[in-house]
């Protein structure tokens, strides 16, 4: 009778010690990705093109010195950056001269570029100064959600917006996820969802604008081959099972998020690459931040170096935000739709 159940020990006493050790492996390699997180963070700084000196950048934590902050990941793009940037400085000067309370700066991350992107970010810094064009390098590259982050980290705007390098979308597209995001910001303070007093501002409300290319679905199912379909098909399903419903395109690359909601979501958020969007939502969930998904103009550039690239590492994954990370107002969680309007079909700008 003994015989039996010690073939079986002899069977299971193996299989527990590798489970055990799977597991202390697997929270021993969550603990070490959460620490280096935490304690191997360099305080980035940018030159200063006249002096050469290297300036300390400022902190999300501190207060805005700037209406809007724009964050511009950039790997590789010496090419459709110029176009991209000359656009964006054209429509923010002129945006500030026709109102004075208007103020803003470009934040560009060169995200380990190897070619001419440093170079010509650093003409447009010393063309516009440097109180309105900043340049953050990277050094390697370590992704686009990485170097948005970053961007986002160590910016003074009130209102924060990342969009990226190529231009695909029209930068005067921002006014259209401004009022929306005022539109509610004014919404909670008259119903009193939030904390306020008579100096409270906008940038005081956590609330994410999402730009969205979901009305051109039914166009890119029909000319799309049925494997990108399929591919994309599987890849909503994914989104749905991680993040849940309520934002239909998650992966477009122009989002705008008050200054305390990017607070909440930067210093939380930590998949470093094209996923990093996915978890965006989550986290505006996972801290109830209000989501507002708002159609804009884009249009298609050449050179786009969008790749479908598997995770290499199983162990990459979202880190939930652990108590005491901010001083987190808990709001009721909504998603807001606003109609779509009219804009054209682009490729994404990074990788």
């Amino acid at each position: 009778m003994d015989s039996p159940w010690t073939l079986i020990e002899l069977l299971l006493l193996p299989a527990l010690v590798l489970l055990l050790g799977f597991v202390i492996s697997f929270l021993f390699e969550a603990f070490r990705r959460r620490s280096n997180h935490n304690s191997n963070e360099a305080h980035p700084s940018f030159e200063d093109p006249k002096s050469l000196k290297q300036m300390p950048c400022p902190s999300i934590l501190d207060p805005a010195e700037k209406y809007i902050s724009l964050i511009i990941p950039a790997f590789n793009e010496e090419h459709r950056l110029p176009g991209a940037l000359d656009e964006t400085m054209n429509y923010l000067q002129q945006r500030a001269a026709n109102d004075k309370s208007f103020s803003y700066e470009v934040v560009i991350v060169d995200d380990g570029s190897t070619d001419g992107t440093k170079l010509i970010a650093s003409d447009f810094v010393r063309k516009y100064t440097i109180d309105n064009v900043r340049v953050i390098p990277l050094g390697r590259n370590h992704g686009k959600g990485e170097a948005i982050r970053k961007g986002m980290l160590h910016s003074r705007g009130e209102l924060l917006l990342m969009l990226d390098a190529d231009g695909a979308t029209k930068v005067n597209d921002l006014e259209k996820l401004e009022c929306q995001i005022r539109a509610v910001a004014e919404k909670e303070l008259r119903l009193g969802a939030v904390n306020s007093d008579s100096s409270s501002r906008i940038s005081d409300i956590p609330i994410a604008a999402f730009g969205s290319r979901a009305h051109l679905e039914e166009k890119a199912l029909a000319s799309r081959k049925w494997y990108r379909n399929f591919l994309m098909k599987g890849f909503h399903i994914v989104v749905l099972l991680t993040a849940g419903p309520g934002i239909r395109d998650t992966q477009c690359g122009f989002k705008m998020f008050t200054r305390a909601a990017a607070r909440k979501l930067f210093t939380n958020v930590r998949l470093k690459r094209w996923c990093f969007d996915v978890e965006l939502v989550y986290l505006c969930k996972h801290l109830s931040i209000p989501m507002i998904e708002i159609s804009v103009n884009w249009s298609e550039i050449p050179g786009s170096k969008n790749q479908f690239v598997m995770n290499r590492d199983p162990l990459n994954f979202p880190y939930f935000p652990k108590a005491g990370v901010g001083n987190f107002e808990f709001l009721k969680f909504r998603v807001i739709s606003f109609p779509y309007v009219s804009w054209s079909r682009s490729s994404h700008g990074y990788y």
